[in-house]
């Protein structure tokens, strides 16, 4: 049977169109794909804070790595008798200022100070910034704790003899973390001269890095710093309602929120600038860290409680990115606020800021200084080690645990000498 080459040719044809249109369904389909942006694909450039609020895509959740909390640490300290402490008849007084990042180191100096003295220590007032700011310990603190705490330690009296006034007494000052050297060369020939003193810590420099060497002294220190201080129950009641508030309206990350230290006051006391020897900043505005949050990957859905206690149009960007957003005034039962925010003292506020931050999934300090170096102290004892430093990221995204804090990563906080 002779074959006709027209139909040869004309089936080599149709095949040939058949394939070239299968080429291009498949280029087509898989083409389609390349370059398109899926939530979470964080190609932007948010280098720009202004135009980061126009165009970046958040992930439905977020893309950081929240993590339950670590174990909590155990104290390595043993609690020191004082058996050999030769025990004299003065006293030692002192006040609590500035705040509560600040109430612990002063605790820790006056114990080792009324020990190493063999001095009975006066339970301290609370003074704050202004003239005539000032409570009792109790107002704030248990002091019932604080007595029992220190059984055994040192002697502790909250009622003074009467005729110790202490607009008489010697005024010393001692640098944080007091060594042991420091109290017999300085302190003590003072206090034998005058059998009474009065304790101001000063602090050259904001150093919670453990020391190079271990100290007598150095379980007394860990016992007070973080073994007497507990808040006193009306206001412990608070900042557990706040934290639990704020897990509430967690709910899209599992209960999870982000705290972050961001007080204007101190921004523009700080001014922002940067570290002569690092070159880091030692702070970040609002606006910073909103675009330092993103590019970690931090969902729009997150809880983020601010420390700053009044709202300001600084903070407009931030609550843009992230529309969950609070201040104290919308976290605090509102049958509590007029004694924590409407008291003529600051000092409440600056109580709840520093609990909530110590009991936050995440921490983040805008700020350098004792709140962030105390405040990691606490969750670092409590296995809470999700704290992040801010910094300028130029690039688009970046790796959370790049910017978890030295103290964590190299584990040269003073906490991990008092906790294993």
């Amino acid at each position: 049977m002779g074959v006709d080459m027209r139909q040869v040719v004309a089936g080599i044809l149709t095949l040939t169109m058949f394939v070239m249109l299968g080429n291009m369904i498949k280029r087509d389909h898989f083409d389609s794909a390349v370059g398109e942006t899926f939530p979470g694909d964080r190609h932007v450039n948010l280098d720009n804070a202004k135009i980061a609020k126009q165009v970046v895509t958040f992930p439905e959740k977020s893309v950081v790595p929240w993590k339950d909390d670590g174990l909590e640490l155990k104290a390595c300290w043993s609690k020191p008798g004082l058996d050999g402490v030769e025990q004299t008849n003065g006293f030692v007084v002192f006040s609590l200022t500035n705040g509560p990042e600040y109430h612990v180191s002063q605790i820790a100096d006056a114990v080792v100070v009324a020990r190493s003295l063999g001095a009975t220590l006066v339970v301290p007032d609370i003074r704050g910034n202004k003239p005539g700011d000032q409570r009792s310990f109790e107002e704030i603190y248990d002091v019932e704790k604080f007595l029992k705490s220190l059984e055994g330690v040192v002697r502790v009296t909250k009622n003074p003899p009467a005729k110790l006034s202490t607009r008489n007494l010697a005024v010393v000052r001692v640098p944080n973390r007091v060594t042991e050297d420091y109290i017999t060369e300085h302190i003590e020939p003072i206090y034998r001269n005058k059998g009474t003193i009065k304790l101001v810590t000063y602090f050259p420099s904001v150093n919670m890095k453990k020391a190079d060497k271990e100290s007598p002294s150095d379980s007394v220190a860990c016992l007070a710093m973080f073994g007497t201080l507990e808040l006193q129950p009306e206001i412990q009641e608070v900042v557990d309602s706040m934290v639990e508030r704020l897990r509430t309206l967690s709910r899209k990350s599992d209960g999870q929120f982000v705290a972050v230290d961001l007080r204007l006051e101190m921004l523009e006391h700080k001014g922002c600038r940067g570290d002569g020897e690092s070159g880091a900043k030692s702070c970040y505005s609002a606006d910073e860290i909103g675009t330092f949050l993103t590019k970690l990957g931090f969902s729009k859905d997150t809880t983020i409680y601010l420390t700053e206690t009044k709202w300001d149009s600084s903070l407009d960007y931030l609550k843009d990115v992230f529309p969950k957003t609070y201040i104290k005034d919308g976290i605090i039962p509102a049958d509590k606020k007029a004694k924590i925010l409407d008291s003529d003292t600051t000092e409440f506020e600056k109580v709840v800021d520093f609990y909530v931050c110590s009991q936050s999934d995440v921490f983040v300090p805008a700020i350098s200084g004792l709140f962030y170096s105390n405040v990691a102290g606490k969750r670092i004892a409590s296995g809470k080690t999700q704290i992040i430093v801010p910094a300028d990221i130029s690039q688009s995204s970046a790796s959370f645990a790049d910017f978890i804090t030295h103290y964590v990563t190299k584990k040269n906080h003073l906490a991990y000498s008092c906790f294993c």
